[in-house]
């Protein structure tokens, strides 16, 4: 068992100062693995110290050395892709090729970046005045468990081109992720400073972080609940603030899709990364004369979901992250049970054949009504609802009636879809699949989140605008 014990802090490793110790477990096997010291309110302190120290310098470095360190990183992360793979699938039981995919994301968001700095327009002309973009300041970036690389990258690569510093609070269930992530950083010749990371509590370091007179921008991503107390506590100093939260998405199968080839798709947009995903569609809206030849689908198409060892390269589903997610989630089938939901596959507890590990029965309720509880509420688990509506008003006003408004799927004719996908309040809407596209804008609307990341728009969220005028 090994222990992690370090934080990232003006261009070294050094010891936390926090002693707080967290078992690491095993998701797989629910056998430890090693501790996780984490940090506490001093390394916070320090490691905006450090940031602040190091902002007046990096804010004023040229746009070729920008374009430089985010090369060098994308190659430290490519270098190390093995080994960030291997990370992922120790610590929260991501399949092996979508582990390889995710850590595959943080290079190419860094070299996405690099490309777009290249003609980037810090300065124009506005009228008879001059705007010019700065960056905001210090710049913290709390990031979750279920996407580490991706979710680092994409914040700091846009920080890093608008000329930001940043302290990265990354999860405490990502121990192991954060420190090569780190290390990273360290091989691509981070200046002292622009970059630090420290692992520990939201309740300790993320409070200390996001409260710090110095800090200018807070970007995070996690729950509603953590967000919204994080909004309500940054307004006596008015830091700008970027909010990506939780998601309820529907998928809205239009009644000229092919069944069967739906009932595939709808099945991995639901359960990609084990459910464990805010962009995951759990909401399956089909036509209601449709509704039992889809569940007939969606019996045969679960045939290709192999639930076991991450590791093994069959596996298209692995185990939830811990204990805690694991009973919450089986909490959230329960219910769906009590409330009169109906299983057409799945259930309580474990598959067949697995009695250890976080392992949950992929599970997709019919008999679903909007009011329920699994059809509002974000489980983070690997179950999906199917809905029935009535016409296309119908199927529109219920993919809208949700809290949430994060991301949406259409499938169905092309054109057709696309034109249905203007009618979703969402984010994101993907036509006929998973999609992802880098340079697009990603963020909420309602209770999803505030601005929006990836891209320019990720450049532009770390800028202030300031307007020179006269002669």
């Amino acid at each position: 068992m090994d222990r992690l014990d370090q934080v990232y802090i003006a261009g070294r490793f050094r010891a936390a100062h926090g002693r707080e110790e967290l078992e690491r477990i095993d998701p797989t096997t629910e056998e430890p693995t090693g501790i996780l010291v984490m940090a506490d309110a001093h390394d916070a302190g320090l490691a905006v110290d450090s940031a602040r120290d190091a902002f007046a310098g990096f804010s004023r470095t040229s746009r070729r050395e920008r374009i430089d360190l985010l090369h060098a990183l994308a190659d430290a992360v490519a270098a190390r892709a093995g080994a960030l793979t291997e990370a992922t699938v120790a610590e929260y039981g991501a399949p092996m090729e979508q582990a390889r995919w995710r850590a595959g994301l943080a290079a190419g968001n860094f070299r996405l970046a690099a490309r777009l700095l290249e003609d980037f327009a810090f300065e124009r002309r506005v009228g008879g005045s001059t705007v010019i973009a700065q960056p905001v300041g210090v710049a913290v970036h709390i990031v979750p468990w279920n996407s580490v690389y991706n979710a680092i990258s994409v914040k700091l690569a846009g920080a890093l081109a608008a000329g930001c510093t940043v302290v990265v609070k990354a999860s405490e269930f990502s121990g192991l992720q954060n420190q090569l992530f780190a290390e990273c950083l360290d091989a691509a010749g981070m200046p002292p400073g622009v970059v630090n990371i420290v692992s520990g509590r939201g309740d300790v370091v993320g409070e200390a972080l996001t409260g710090h007179p110095d800090v200018r921008k807070i970007s995070f991503t996690g729950s509603n609940a953590v967000g919204k107390s994080i909004l309500r506590k940054s307004a006596d100093r008015l830091p700008r603030v970027t909010l990506e939260l939780g998601g309820k998405a529907p998928t809205v199968v239009l009644d000229d899709a092919d069944l069967a080839d739906a009932a595939v798709k709808a099945l991995a947009i639901a359960f990609a990364n084990n459910g464990q995903a805010c962009i995951a569609g759990t909401r399956a809206l089909v036509q209601r004369r449709q509704l039992a030849s889809f569940c007939t689908a969606i019996e045969a198409a679960s045939s290709t979901i192999v639930t076991g060892d991450p590791r093994e390269p069959g596996t298209t589903m692995g185990p939830l992250v811990n204990r805690r997610q694991f009973e919450r989630v089986q909490g959230y089938i329960r219910m769906g049970l009590a409330d009169g939901a109906r299983p057409v596959i799945g259930g309580e507890g474990r598959p067949r054949g697995l009695d250890r590990g976080y392992f949950v029965r992929p599970t997709v309720f019919t008999d679903v009504t909007s009011d329920m509880t699994i059809a509002r509420e974000e489980i983070f688990g690997p179950v999906l609802c199917v809905i029935g509506y009535e016409d296309e008003d119908h199927a529109a006003q219920i993919a809208n009636d949700t809290p949430f408004g994060l991301h949406a799927y259409v499938i169905g004719e092309d054109d057709r879809a696309r034109a249905f996908a203007r009618r979703i309040d969402a984010g994101r809407v993907a036509i006929n699949g998973v999609a992802h596209d880098p340079e697009a804008p990603f963020g909420g609307f309602r209770e999803s989140g505030i601005g929006r990341e990836y891209g320019v728009f990720g450049i532009e969220d770390h800028l202030e605008l300031k307007a020179i005028l006269g002669r």
